[in-house]
């Protein structure tokens, strides 16, 4: 079963792909088309997408499986506990994944989420 575009990662997806660059530019106009499909079920918060590939044009990325973008996340002591990766392939946006690196810090898209906002 397909979701609507949960807010969490519609807010990662914001914060990680680059409004400068030209790939992500154009990874950003699939945002409003995408739909998860489904999450992994360990509570790290990755989400794997549906897109309908005729509504959108695809990113300059190539045919094969990229990471299209990748931030380190950076906790409010300076730990980098795990990153976030978008994931692409054929030009189209296929996942979020969630990658933690401490067995000390839980890491999960909220966290990345609130790690990712800029400072005020």
């Amino acid at each position: 079963m397909t979701d609507s575009m949960p807010e969490d990662v519609a807010d990662v997806l914001d914060l990680v792909l680059n409004r400068d660059e030209p790939v992500h530019v154009a990874l950003r106009r699939q945002v409003p088309q995408l739909r998860v499909q489904s999450r992994c079920e360990c509570g790290c918060g990755t989400a794997y997408f549906d897109l309908d590939a005729d509504a959108v044009e695809p990113a300059p990325t190539g045919p094969c499986t990229v990471v299209a973008a990748e931030v380190q996340l950076s906790t409010e002591t300076g730990e980098c506990p795990g990153e976030v990766l978008v994931f692409a392939q054929g030009g189209y946006l296929l996942w979020l994944e969630v990658c933690s690196w401490s067995d000390d810090v839980e890491v999960n898209l909220a966290a990345a989420r609130r790690w990712l906002q800029p400072s005020s």
